[in-house]
């Protein structure tokens, strides 16, 4: 029998049989639970589970990707968030916003090497109002109408719709009559309200990131949803978030058309960030903190799959974990490569930097005992 203790309470936890047997039963797993998994220590108990689970809901060894690009059309931001060491303050140095040409060019590069998805995100900035985002996207979809616009995140769309005095519905709408696919999850960060209030304190709440995604899903889009973990959270924040995550799936799916096609969580990268100088200051001072391990990744990656029952396809997060951890998570629940990216430069500014071919995808897939497939946005097969 397994047994290990609670870190925070000193209570003894017995071994999770109970739990695997509500897993291999099909039976959802609750709150209690999670904390359970959370603090097991048998990592390979916790990797067995998540593959059954995703298994389940994608049998067999096929892995997905998607050939894409991230284009970051500005860096001018006035939010300040914390963890971020990509934005420029509004008039300072260093702050850009693409033209279109610059924009189709890049494009244009990713469409030449195959590439179908265009993942546009960039700050909060006070310049570009509704119009700007209808214009461009109407020129992309005019001038390369097959490739698929996965753009903005919740806390760029409620900014839009704030400075544009539009109500958030009719912001929704604009922006999928101009072009808009589907809504990428960034922006999350963490669905607590302590938590953000201490890492990006201007930025939206969870409730209205919450309803934001519900919004878009009742006019029939289709979104995916994020978590960044390893800053000030405890492991049972995690949980909070994942479950209100579920939640908002379970509304969706009960409710409308749309919903979440993936999750895909990330640890905290904190080179050059303010958030990553107070962490390690305080730290040194009055208790540890560290940059989150692989081992941490691949629990919470294997729990998330365990409890986010509904959400169908959870993502391997290679631009922060590696491409060697990123291929041991394909055991850990993980059915879904990401994008190929082509460019990535929100996490890069701090100090994480990989970048990765098609042919390294397919083979990193290929060399950890799966089948490589190419996808949609929509994990479609192409």
């Amino acid at each position: 029998m397994i047994t290990q203790e609670m870190p925070a309470t000193g209570t003894l936890i017995s071994n999770i049989d109970d739990i695997a047997e509500k897993v291999w039963d099909g039976q959802r797993l609750g709150y209690e639970d999670g904390v359970r998994l959370m603090h097991h220590p048998n990592l390979t108990e916790l990797g067995m589970l998540a593959d059954l689970v995703r298994q389940r809901q994608n049998p067999g060894r096929v892995v997905t990707y998607i050939a894409g690009r991230n284009i970051n059309y500005t860096n001018v931001c006035w939010v300040q968030c914390k963890f971020c060491a990509f934005y420029r303050l509004p008039q300072k140095e260093g702050g850009y916003t693409l033209s279109k040409e610059q924009i189709f060019e890049k494009i244009q590069e990713m469409v030449d090497l195959g590439g179908i998805e265009l993942l546009l995100q960039g700050g909060l900035n006070p310049k570009l109002r509704i119009d700007y985002y209808e214009d461009l996207f109407t020129s992309i979809k005019a001038r390369f109408p097959q490739v698929w616009l996965h753009a903005l995140s919740v806390a760029e769309i409620l900014y839009i719709a704030k400075i544009s005095r539009l109500s958030l519905e009719e912001t929704l709408r604009r922006l999928r009559a101009a072009g808009q696919d589907t809504i990428p999850g960034a922006g999350a960060e963490m669905l607590v309200d302590r938590v953000r209030k201490e890492i990006a304190p201007y930025k939206d709440t969870t409730d209205e990131w919450l309803a934001t995604m519900q919004l878009w899903h009742k006019l029939g889009g289709h979104s995916s949803a994020t978590m960044m973990y390893g800053t000030v959270e405890t492991k049972e924040e995690r949980l909070e978030h994942i479950l209100r995550v579920r939640d908002a799936q379970d509304e969706s799916l009960r409710d409308t058309a749309g919903g979440f096609t993936a999750f895909i969580c990330w640890n905290f990268q904190p080179d050059g960030t303010p958030l990553g100088d107070e962490l390690t200051a305080s730290s040194a001072g009055s208790g540890p903190w560290s940059k989150a391990t692989g081992f941490d990744y691949l629990r919470t990656v294997a729990v998330a799959r365990l409890l986010l029952d509904n959400v169908p396809h959870h993502q391997a997060s290679w631009v922060t974990q590696g491409p060697k951890i990123a291929q041991i998570s394909l055991d850990y629940g993980i059915d879904d490569f990401g994008s190929t990216m082509m460019e990535e430069n929100v996490v890069s500014a701090a100090g994480t930097d990989y970048v990765m071919p098609i042919r390294e995808i397919e083979r990193l897939i290929t060399e950890a005992g799966y089948e490589p497939r190419r996808r949609n946005t929509l994990y479609k097969p192409v």
